[in-house]
Formats: C-alpha cells, structure tokens, sequence
C-alpha cells in the first residue's frame, strides 16, 4: 500500500489525516508487512468512508482488511443518526449477518481420527453445501415471516437445537427490528429453499482440535481444553441476504440526489438513517439477520445429528454465535459521553470487552468470544474482547485470514484436486461438490491468519485464547 500521506501512531496503526471531503481520519491497523500486503483500493475505499455524513471518530480497518464492495472488507465505521448519520448497504455487504458459530465438544482429537473418514462422509452427506444447494425445509409465507422476526428463537422451537443454546448467541438468537414487509418478493423467493444450508465461497463447516491455549482463565470460562474437539460453522443469510443487498444499493444510489448526498463512489451508496428509506433498510437487514441466525441454528441441529450417527456420545454445546456482516445499534463513548451510534461491521467482528452487558454472564469477566476463521486448512482461533477495543476500534476486531488474492488468481495457481490431496496427506480431510470451489480458497489465496491474530493482540482489539486446527472441512 502507498504510504504517502499516512503517520504511524504506535507499532500497528497508521492513519491518514482528513484530506478533501474526509470528516474523520481513516486508520488502519497492521504491521509492515500486512499493510504492504493491502492493495491501494483498500486505502483509497477507507478515506471514502471518512467522508460520508455523520460518522464518529475515524473510519477503520482491521488487520485482515482487502478490497471489498463500497467498504473494505475488514472496514469498521460507527454513525450518529442524531448528526445527520447515514446507514449504508455497502458498509454491511450482501452476505447480511455472515459469521460463525462454535460448538464445543467432549470428544478427544484421537477419538475423532478413529473415525474420521466416516465422520466427514456423513457431515458431507447431510449438510447442503455449494451454489443453488437447497435444504430439507420449504417454508409458507407465514413460516416465513416467523422465521425472519424470530431468528435462532424461531428454529428451536421448531426443534432445532435447544434454549440453551440462546444465551450463547449475540442478542440471544433474535435481532429486534426486523421488518419482513420490507423485503422484496424475490428476496423471500430465493431463501424459501434455503435454509439449513451452508452455501459457497468460503462458507464451511470446519472440525477442529483445540491444539494451543494462551489464555488458560478465559478457556477455562469459554469450556476450551486443549486437545479437545470443537466445530465451528461460517455462514449468513444466502439468498434472502445477498437480494436485500442488492435491492437496497440500487434504491440508495437513485435516491441519494434527494437526500442530498453526492457518493464518493456509488457502491457507497447510503441514506440517512432517519430516513424512511435508512429505516426500511434497516428493517430488511434486521430481518436477514435473523434468517442468519436461523440458518446457522439449523446447521448446527444438522451437525449434532451427525456426528451422533457416527459417536453416539457427543453432546457439542455452543460456545458462540457472532456475526461480522452488520449494522448494529450499540453506546458507545465519545469523548466522555455515551451516544447511540450505528456501528457498521463489514468483515470485521463485534469484540465486546470484560463487563460487558452482552456478554454471557459465565464469560463476561473475560470479554465477548471472538470467532476467527482461517483459511482452508490453516488455523482458527478463539479470541476475547479486550477492554482497550472500544476506544480503538468501537470494540471491534478482524474475523479472518482476509484474502491477497481474488478467487479467478486462486483457480489459475491452483487445482483444486491438488488442493484435496495435499490436505490429505496433512490429515486434514476435505468435502466440497466443487473443485473450482476448492481452488478459489486454496490456503494460499489468503493471508497468514497467525499473523492477522498476533497483530489484533498487539494492537490491543482482542487477546488470543486458544489456537484451532482443523480436522474435516466441508464446504461448497
């Protein structure tokens, strides 16, 4: 990344002082070698997200920040609906409330290697994966509804999981506001068959061992004991999210004139969120978020089915569910103040510190769980929020390995048949209905997720608990 105009504050965060339309600076958080790893537009993306009405503080980037749609992917930006603050499609992406959930289990790393092959054949066999996949559910239009105000509430009463697992999802498995007659037919059309489904790109279900522990208080308080199993889901909104986005950008971009905003770039596009169409939006978000957290409840009934087939004894309770594709209403403090802010998220994850309200009693002492994914075949972590993260980055933190590649680089490096074998011989077995898919998130196309982890520590969003290695992944 051109450095030019860009000061260092500190070992890992650079910013770039308001220049042009900017309101607030625009900071970035990694070490020498990420930020020479961002490309240019993630700079360029970032100082067009300073300049839009209403935003707090600075605009931010997390560590596994790359260029994305309107926002870097990995970009952080908080708004003020009292000072003309705008909400943006953009800024929340169109896979609506994409993130991860992790279920934590009894069973050992050598329990699951006598029965690997088996295990992965049949979470392969019963968790629909890949472009166009379908589940076993259809809903009515009154299902539907239910299910888009209800979220992971909706999908236990119905029988997938159970109560406990609420108290372990953000917002306790439904998202309050959600407005269903705000979306449009198609979007309802193309989730009818959708749920219970992972999807493509880089959704999967991961098995993981717990192989390092760096923080033995908080794994002791989030049941993380090294050596034992965990599975961790990544996943959104499908369909329902990705028309809701898509919808919503194309009605901000032909009504900004009348809002009088002049969009640095059109896939910025954004209204005020007092507005009726901010609101609408809001109400359409808040509704595919919870069809996420529906979506994510019934993988995880689908998950715990299985492994039951092949280990009778495996109990998997859900440590969290978090998601980092949002806009959500949160207080903050603003210079000694508390105020209601619109926090967007956009690859990045909610990192609620120690204390925290929201964060379940038996962890808060620790701070919110924070979910990291990495790429195929490389490690995931368990974070927790550091109290630092609120005045940095309003309690935010990066939730992947972020990619230095485009999915087109990765197929013309990588056979994804290449891919399966090489994993294989590591022990790590891998399930896909695409090759091409595998190819486009070859562990290569991505950047180093323990490099990412380290410097979100150091930099003070987040403290590492417990390092992952993954065992079976299914994906699309």
């Amino acid at each position: 990344m051109n450095r030019e105009g860009m000061h260092r504050d500190g070992d890992y965060r650079w910013v770039i002082e308001p220049t042009g339309d900017m309101r607030v600076p625009a900071v970035l958080y990694a070490d020498e070698v990420l930020l020479d790893d961002m490309d240019d537009k993630v700079r360029w993306q970032l100082c067009n997200v300073a300049s839009l009405p209403g935003i707090v503080g600075a605009a931010y980037a997390m560590p596994d920040a790359h260029w994305g749609y309107g926002f870097p992917i990995g970009g952080v930006a908080a708004f003020d609906a009292e000072a003309g603050g705008v909400v943006s499609a953009g800024g929340v992406g169109f896979d609506i409330s994409c993130g991860v959930r992790t279920l934590v289990s009894a069973c050992t790393r050598d329990e699951i290697a006598g029965v690997q092959a088996a295990l992965a054949h049949e979470l392969a066999r019963a968790i629909p994966a890949g472009v166009g996949s379908t589940g076993r559910l259809r809903l009515s239009d009154r299902e539907m509804d239910a299910m888009l105000t209800g979220g992971a509430r909706w999908a236990v009463a119905q029988g997938y999981g159970s109560s406990d697992d609420l108290a372990h999802i953000e917002e306790f498995g439904c998202i309050t506001g959600a407005d269903p007659d705000a979306l449009s037919q198609r979007a309802r059309d193309r989730q009818r068959d959708e749920m219970g489904t992972l999807g493509s790109g880089n959704h999967y279900l991961e098995v993981q061992c717990i192989a390092e522990v760096f923080d033995r208080a908080a794994a002791a308080a989030f049941g993380l004991e090294q050596g034992r199993v965990v599975v961790s889901i990544h996943c959104g909104s499908r369909g329902l999210g990705h028309q809701v986005g898509t919808d919503y950008l194309r009605d901000m971009v032909i009504a900004a004139p009348s809002h009088g905003l002049q969009l640095p770039d059109r896939e910025l596009a954004c209204a005020p969120i007092r507005s009726s169409l901010g609101q609408r939006y809001l109400g359409a978000m808040r509704a595919a978020m919870n069809c996420a957290l529906a979506n994510r409840q019934i993988l995880t009934h689908l998950c715990r089915e299985s492994f039951r087939r092949i280990l009778p004894g495996f109990d998997g309770h859900l440590l969290y569910d978090v998601s980092h594709n949002i806009c959500k209403e949160e207080m903050h403090d603003v210079n000694g103040t508390k105020r209601r802010l619109h926090v967007h998220r956009k690859g990045a994850t909610r990192a609620f510190g120690p204390a925290h309200g929201a964060v379940p009693e038996a962890m808060r002492d620790h701070g919110q769980p924070v979910l990291i994914g990495g790429s195929m075949g490389t490690a995931s972590y368990v974070l927790a929020g550091a109290a630092t993260g609120e005045a940095l980055s309003w309690s935010s933190a990066c939730h992947g390995a972020g990619r230095s590649m485009s999915r087109h680089q990765a197929t013309k490096q990588w056979h994804g048949r290449t891919v399966v074998d090489e994993l294989a011989a590591r022990g790590i077995l891998i399930r896909s209905p695409s090759l091409r898919g595998v190819a486009e998130e070859a562990p290569g196309a991505y950047k180093s997720v323990d490099r990412v982890v380290d410097v979100a520590e150091r930099a003070g969003l987040a403290r590492k608990v417990a390092r992952l290695e993954p065992l079976i992944c299914v994906k699309g």
